[in-house]
């Protein structure tokens, strides 16, 4: 398997960082300085303290197109996308729109196979047949300017609420609700689909209220639905985000949350009072995800919209079957492109970004593959599947530091006649290019990311929050980082990098690193564990190692402990990581 060719440890950087109040404990003083936390309000996760929707653009025309339709009892059709962003959206505005009146909501969901992304011709005809007056978008339709144009033939108006970034031309919906647009004011651009629907139902509400209506409903019981979909899509925790994923994370923790997600997180086998996000990211988001890779949404859908707890846990029983599948085929996958870059790469390093390619890859798994070979590599991604012979669907997976969705515009710029079309985010997109066209796009995508890293370009950079002292490798201070979050993209997990004596080693399930490790001033060693590096346990691991970590608690056995999740090891003697 090709691995990163460099691997940089980087330290954050606190200098110049204004002082926190002393009661915050200072360990996480100098960790939030190192996520440019500027004051302890941003640290204040109090629903008030939520950026109003007020400041959203196009709220006005969505909230009036809404109360029309509640008022004369029209049927509003949800449309969402097929992963769990796209899922929980929709399961979100179904609740919420008929907690605040709507008599006839029903949804469809594209399937990934038959109909391919977003609002299309043919999912409107699909739409047609089930005669809504009203189609209100989820986590897609910014694009769809031809599905918009059927739509209005068919005599639907469209209300889309999205949050991926628009082209060069808006389509023609009746409203548009997106803190993408162009010049919108919204202080938080990183809401997932899920988020900008909450936001939509809350200016709703407040609209009802005015006029005498909806006042028992709280909007903050649906906040279980927006912490999952917020998480899964791996949008930017900025303050926003994490007061939306605080808040549903303690429905969550405490039962107060639909029964779909709590028969997801029996199924995972997690704690739920003491649930984070990367229980959501790790555990809750691929079974949610699986039934949108491998089969239809609808499962998913169904499971999040179910009240009957063994309706609900059936549902979710059969996520984890279509999830146990998934990751069937995407381990035979990995072998594939663990074999293909051995034999493209033997000797020497591989390009600055990687694209990979078989006829017979699952389109629906590609996403995962390549954030898997990203996470080895420490390059840019992208893995496609075949589609038809004349044509490739792939996803794209990036590094820190890359727009990923840039860098395919300026390829689809300077090669249109391979660039089919694109959309997506920071650290994630999709595409579809001609099947004649692979090499020319890969050559392109190596040049163009090589453009924009510069010397970062085939390094892998490992960002960290510093050295641990010896006296801070207890379980109490694996409990205050827990505690300390809610951790996510844009908002990063603790790590920190430290030099340690290797006093045991072995390894495990066949792929996974168990060392001992022993920190220089300690009296005793500390567990540690590397999922996936046993194939590093020669080259990086001699008795004296530098590790980069998390630290965590393993409860098994039904006792609690610290232990070290180990993200990256070498042995002493390189270079120190610069700050």
């Amino acid at each position: 398997m090709v691995t990163a060719g460099a691997r940089r440890i980087v330290r954050r950087s606190t200098a110049g960082a204004p002082a926190l109040p002393a009661s915050i404990h200072p360990l996480l003083r100098r960790i939030y300085a190192g996520r440019d936390v500027r004051s302890a309000t941003q640290l204040d996760y109090r629903l008030a303290n939520l950026a109003s929707y007020t400041s959203l653009g196009g709220m006005d025309g969505a909230v009036a197109l809404l109360e029309r339709a509640i008022d004369a009892g029209q049927r509003i059709l949800v449309v969402s996308d097929y992963d769990a962003d796209g899922a929980t959206g929709c399961a979100l505005a179904v609740r919420g729109l008929r907690l605040l009146g709507a008599t006839d909501v029903a949804f469809l969901v594209p399937n990934r196979f038959e109909h391919g992304y977003g609002l299309t011709p043919e999912l409107v005809e699909n739409a047609a047949g089930l005669a809504p007056d009203v189609i209100v978008t989820v986590d897609n339709g910014i694009t769809s300017l031809a599905g918009v144009d059927a739509a209005r033939r068919h005599g639907i108006e469209v209300l889309i609420t999205d949050h991926h970034l628009p082209g060069a031309e808006l389509p023609a919906a009746a409203a548009i609700v997106n803190p993408n647009l162009p010049g919108d004011a919204f202080v938080s651009k990183h809401l997932a689909g899920v988020g900008v629907v909450f936001y939509v139902l809350l200016a709703l509400r407040a609209r009802l209220r005015q006029r005498g209506r909806a006042a028992d409903v709280r909007m903050a019981d649906l906040l279980d639905l927006v912490a999952l979909g917020t998480v899964a899509d791996v949008v930017r925790l900025d303050h926003n985000n994490r007061v939306l994923v605080a808040h549903g994370l303690a429905r969550i923790r405490t039962g107060r949350c639909v029964p779909g997600i709590s028969a997801l997180v029996e199924l995972a086998g997690r704690e739920r009072d003491r649930l984070a996000a990367a229980d959501l990211a790790f555990a809750i988001a691929p079974r949610l995800n699986a039934a949108g890779r491998v089969a239809d949404m609808r499962l998913g859908i169904d499971c999040l919209l179910s009240d009957d707890p063994g309706t609900a846990r059936s549902l979710a029983a059969g996520l984890d079957t279509l999830n146990r599948e998934r990751r069937a085929r995407q381990a035979q996958m990995q072998v594939q492109a663990d074999g293909m870059l051995a034999g493209a790469f033997p000797e020497q390093d591989p390009p600055a970004a990687l694209c990979l390619y078989r006829h017979d890859w699952h389109p629906g798994i590609v996403g995962v593959l390549a954030a898997r070979i990203r996470e080895r590599t420490g390059r840019p991604v992208v893995a496609f599947a075949g589609s038809d012979g004349a044509t490739l669907r792939g996803s794209a997976r990036s590094v820190a530091g890359l727009n990923v969705r840039d860098a395919i515009a300026a390829v689809a710029t300077r090669l249109p006649q391979v660039v089919l079309g694109f959309g997506g985010h920071a650290m994630a997109a999709g595409l579809t290019i001609t099947a004649a066209g692979q090499v020319e796009f890969a050559t392109g995508f190596a040049a163009q990311v090589e453009r924009m890293l510069g010397p970062d370009a085939g390094t892998d950079v490992i960002v960290t929050d510093g050295a641990l002292d010896a006296a801070d490798f207890t379980l109490a201070t694996a409990e205050l980082l827990a505690a300390g979050g809610p951790w996510g993209a844009g908002f990063p997990e603790p790590s920190f990098d430290t030099v340690f004596d290797v006093t045991d080693r072995k390894v495990v399930g066949a792929a996974h690193l168990r060392l001992d490790l022993r920190p220089d001033g300690a009296s005793r060693a500390v567990k540690g564990i590397g999922f996936g590096l046993a194939e590093r346990c020669d080259a990086d691991c001699g008795d004296r190692v530098r590790a980069v970590f998390r630290l965590a608690v393993d409860e098994y056995g039904g006792r609690r402990a610290l232990q070290l999740v180990l993200e990256h090891i070498e042995r002493t003697g390189g270079a120190a990581p610069s700050a």
